[in-house]
């Protein structure tokens, strides 16, 4: 999610009034525009804040970044979703820090935002853990501009062995993707079939068997939070399909040329970072106590301790359950907890007290590949294969926002499984997405351009 901007304050017919809270989100993700949703038809004045004018569906990103969907696909307007709300306004701005006496959000527009509850929904973003070389020659995966950066990229590493082959023996078609999560299981098998299925035949006077795809995972399994099955079947799939799986094993540096898993240094021109998140800098900059991973502190109603007025949620809150772990940094839990602060307001507005968040799992997911896909529901039920696979595409489906992008991402997906092809092969940028390469001379290589360093999209 991202640090937040958003659109224009409130219009002259809905300004507040005395007896109407002025209610504040930052973030425009699944979490505050869940909340901004769902208190439309109260008594208070909204204002939306965002430093992009859109929402991401961000598990879709890893496609718009392998070539099977538009990025418009996955993003719609914040304006165009609300637009039918008086009490809501959406203000285009970048969040830097609270005026806790004026109660008053500050942007780095030099603007101010007076509000009576306020609600950081901000997010996460990419963490590096400090290793060196990765924040400046990795690609993260969390905004639109990334995946479209990535996709640029992968693209012109196949342009650049076509017009010279001897750049396989530099890795220029070796593509390490670190972290065995959700995502990084996801992006490993889509960039196989892009190269296996769509390339191939784009490019045929490469050599595309030195194609390589490297999924580098520090643990002795994929998918941590998925049962033993599900996390063999995840390996196995990604195996039988051409996946170099390396378990057990850690990036200790990173160049424009290589990764250095400490034992084997992998000669790539691309390194495709998903193994971590931490919480948007924004809560460094607000002075509230933080835990693991910079998350702030919450009370059990998600509320700020000693600030009544304030909530976090999402990936944001260290929220913590029964057990006292941290809730997973997932857009169901940011959803039900925006769900959870819209009755903690109008429990306040009836003068009623606090009520504690209980967050509900409802399942969890991830696809391998075409037909392949693991998911696991409540009760210990689990499917694989092509049942599940449809059952990803159904929930993804359904949790897009608005018909217009359900069916276009349902029209480039079933154009995709029919014709064995991917839509959306465009580079953009392409002078500036060309990998470096070894001239011979002994001077170092020529850098990998810097990937925009936007704050996370929500």
């Amino acid at each position: 999610m991202e640090l937040a901007q958003s659109t224009a304050a409130h219009p002259p017919d809905t300004a507040p009034t005395a007896a109407r809270q002025r209610v504040v989100i930052v973030g425009g993700g699944f979490g505050g525009l869940k909340l901004a949703q769902d208190l439309v038809d109260d008594p208070v004045d909204i204002t939306l804040v965002d430093r992009r004018n859109f929402h991401t569906f961000q598990p879709l990103l890893y496609q718009v970044a392998t070539a099977m969907l538009d990025p418009g696909a996955i993003a719609r307007s914040l304006r165009a979703i609300l637009q039918d709300h008086d009490n809501v306004a959406v203000r285009l701005a970048t969040v830097v820090g609270v005026d806790w006496e004026r109660s008053e959000v500050r942007t780095a527009e030099d603007d101010r935002i007076p509000f009576d509850v306020l609600v950081l929904a901000t997010g996460a973003v990419t963490s590096h853990y400090g290793i060196p070389g990765v924040e400046e020659h990795a690609f993260p995966l969390k905004s639109t501009d990334e995946a479209l950066r990535l996709r640029s990229h992968v693209l012109a590493c196949f342009e650049q062995a076509d017009a010279d082959p001897s750049l396989l023996d530099e890795g220029v078609l070796t593509f390490v993707v670190v972290g065995g999560g959700p995502t990084g299981v996801e992006l490993a098998g889509a960039l196989t079939e892009l190269i296996g299925r769509v390339l191939r035949k784009d490019f045929p006077r490469v050599d595309v068997e030195r194609a390589r795809v490297v999924l580098v995972e520090a643990t002795d399994h994929l998918l941590g939070g998925f049962g033993r099955s599900s996390q063999d079947n995840a390996y196995q799939t990604l195996r039988s399909r051409g996946v170099e799986v390396r378990l057990g094993e850690k990036v200790i540096g990173a160049s424009a040329t290589g990764v250095d898993l400490g034992h084997e240094i992998i000669t790539t021109r691309t390194l495709v970072w998903t193994a971590g998140v931490r919480a948007n800098p924004l809560a460094d900059a607000l002075g509230l106590a933080q835990t693991a991973g910079g998350r702030i502190v919450v009370d059990d109603d998600l509320s700020v301790p000693g600030r009544p007025e304030v909530y976090v949620i999402g990936d944001l809150a260290a929220g913590r359950d029964a057990d006292g772990g941290l809730h997973p940094q997932m857009a169901g839990v940011a959803q039900q907890g925006a769900v959870h602060v819209a009755r903690q307001l109008r429990r306040r507005r009836e003068g009623l007290g606090p009520t504690p968040f209980e967050y509900k799992n409802k399942g969890i997911m991830a696809t391998i590949g075409r037909n392949a896909a693991v998911v696991e529901v409540p009760g210990g039920l689990r499917f694989r294969g092509r049942l599940a696979w449809v059952m990803w595409l159904a929930l993804h489906l359904q949790r897009l926002v608005g018909f217009r992008n359900r069916w276009e991402v349902l029209s480039q997906w079933a154009w995709n499984y029919v014709s064995y092809d991917r839509t959306a092969r465009l580079m953009v940028d392409a002078a500036d997405d060309l990998p470096p390469r070894d001239d011979g001379s002994g001077s170092p290589p020529r850098p990998v351009p810097p990937v925009p360093r936007t704050r996370s999209e929500v």
